[in-house]
């Protein structure tokens, strides 16, 4: 085992550092990089008593725009939107085009009920439930008694 000594005075210059020099060489898949022309949406992932969250920030599409798949322990996003929009001024025409897509893979912990996963889409928030299995939640004091 070899130990690491990490720079605690500056721990967000420490942890860029230690991304670009210690990186995960073993993570062939770049599941968690975005393509060139895509935009990769930050999450934020909460574990609760009886369950995962978690949320991405997407504003501005639609619930229709989301594509969740789960397979082999693994949960994906996907998100693609295009538009065009034509506009007639006098003598020429113009056309717009926009293209946003993105996909965001998980591994679920062996604690997580794959089964039963949900998700919402509100406020530009994309939520996605994934509960907990029976024996990974938490139990309520049991009371001993001695004899």
């Amino acid at each position: 085992m070899t130990l690491i000594r990490r720079n605690q005075t500056l721990p967000g210059f420490s942890s860029i550092l230690n991304d670009f020099l210690y990186p995960d060489w073993s993570d062939f898949s770049l599941r968690n990089y975005s393509q060139p022309n895509t935009t990769l949406p930050s999450v934020n992932i909460k574990e609760e008593d009886e369950s995962y969250q978690i949320e991405v920030a997407a504003p501005g599409l639609d619930k229709e725009d989301f594509k969740i798949e789960f397979e082999n322990d693994t949960l994906r996003i996907f998100s693609e939107k295009k538009e065009e929009k034509e506009s007639d001024l006098e003598k020429y025409s113009r056309k717009e085009f926009s293209y946003q897509s993105f996909c965001r893979s998980f591994t679920l912990p062996v604690t997580a009920d794959g089964e039963k996963i949900s998700a919402s889409y509100e406020k530009g928030i994309l939520i996605v439930s994934i509960p907990k299995k029976e024996e990974a939640k938490p139990k309520p004091k049991k009371l001993i008694d001695i004899k």
